[in-house]
């Protein structure tokens, strides 16, 4: 028996394909039609091995927006998930990176404070944003995105994230087995550590975080407790007046509520350090890390971004009683009724490549809208470039 959410869905299918702005997709197991929402690159190169990229749309308007740069000796992913709207994403997306850069080359590395330096540029750009848009477009204050990065410079890999995208690198273990370890928090009221965190901070609010509808939501109304933007969670000036009922404030808020300061992880990387996973929390709601791992683990490279994203909606059909192959006929916006947009990115690390100068295209790859243009990485290549072949394995 189908759901009646699911018969809802199935009532409101039209073709979708003529829709797409992105590449189509041909499924890896099979000869049946595709899925138009599905964007992927099967297989590129970075300095230090092999990268494949996937996205799926299911909101009417994508919201997840991502990145990969690549450079001689330096690797960038960026994945942002956005909420409330796409303008939060995307404006990380055209910032971030470029902060990163400009933050390197004035002080010559790349280090922790360097990427929280860049979170809060990116930061303080979207809140002058919002301020100088909010009086035509009031909603644009309760727009944010989680962001996670990752950058691998000198053989190290820093990780750094606000929100509940997750990072989970795949390493060999005893007896040749991949063993998944995540290395990012997931900054959700869903988590106990995160409430706990919440009501210390915030001692007499006893509304900081409120169970609805059998979700936790800080304030009633959000489940991530960091991010760049939601900028009427984090200054008076931008709350928003009861016509917007769904993110008015009973009390204006005393202290920030939420905050874009992220968690961040530096990581020497090991020989049994086989690959990096980075991918937005519509992957996580349906694989479990040690699931995600065993895939890329047990399969070929080409497409495998893909077929992680593939295995997922799989997942999220059989919820919902349904095959995939129905799920493709869904179109966007109904499509969020079965799972979020998704974004997976996966690093594999070639160890006998780290520490070495090996030549590769510097290219800047944003996901799902398909471009691709020279990237601003090759300013490393003056940064201390001799310091590179100090890694040792």
């Amino acid at each position: 028996m189908l759901s009646w959410l699911t018969r809802i869905a199935l009532a409101c299918w039209k073709p979708v394909r003529r829709y797409a702005r992105m590449s189509k997709d041909d499924d890896l197991d099979d000869s049946s039609i595709g899925d138009s929402l599905l964007w992927c690159r099967e297989l590129d190169k970075h300095s230090f091995g092999d990268f494949s990229f996937a996205v799926v749309q299911a909101n009417e308007v994508i919201e997840d927006h991502s990145q990969v740069d690549t450079g001689n000796g330096a690797t960038f992913v960026g994945v942002y998930d956005g909420h409330g709207g796409p303008e939060a994403s995307r404006y990380v997306s055209d910032h971030l990176f470029l902060h990163l850069m400009r933050l390197a080359r004035e002080n010559g590395n790349i280090s922790e404070d360097i990427i929280r330096g860049a979170f809060s540029a990116t930061e303080d750009g979207f809140l002058t944003l919002v301020r100088r848009t909010c009086g035509l477009k009031p909603l644009i204050a309760a727009i944010g995105s989680c962001c996670l990065v990752g950058v691998i410079w000198r053989g190290t890999l820093y990780v750094a994230n606000v929100g509940d995208s997750r990072a989970v690198i795949g390493s060999v273990g005893r007896s040749n087995k991949i063993v998944g370890e995540q290395l990012t928090k997931d900054h959700n009221a869903s988590m106990e550590e995160v409430r706990q965190e919440l009501r210390s901070l915030h001692p007499d609010d006893s509304h900081i975080v409120v169970l609805k509808h059998g979700v936790w939501r800080i304030k009633g109304i959000i489940q991530v407790s960091r991010s760049i933007g939601d900028a009427y969670l984090k200054r008076p000036e931008f709350s928003l007046d009861p016509s917007f009922p769904r993110f008015h404030l009973s009390d204006p808020i005393r202290r920030p509520v939420l905050t874009a300061e992220p968690s961040v992880c530096t990581r020497v990387l090991r020989p049994s350090d086989k690959f990096v996973i980075f991918a937005s929390d519509g992957l996580w709601e349906h694989l479990t890390n040690q699931e995600a791992v065993e895939i890329v683990y047990n399969n070929p490279r080409p497409g495998i971004a893909r077929r992680l994203v593939k295995t997922a909606l799989n997942v999220a059909a059989r919820k919902r009683e349904m095959r995939y192959d129905d799920l493709k006929k869904v179109e966007k916006g109904v499509r969020r009724f079965f799972h979020d947009d998704i974004t997976v990115v996966v690093i594999f690390i070639d160890h006998e490549l780290l520490g070495k100068e090996v030549p590769v295209p510097g290219l800047s790859v944003k996901g799902f809208i398909d471009t691709v243009g020279p990237s601003n990485f090759s300013i490393l290549q003056g940064i201390d470039a001799n310091a590179r072949s100090t890694y040792r394995k």
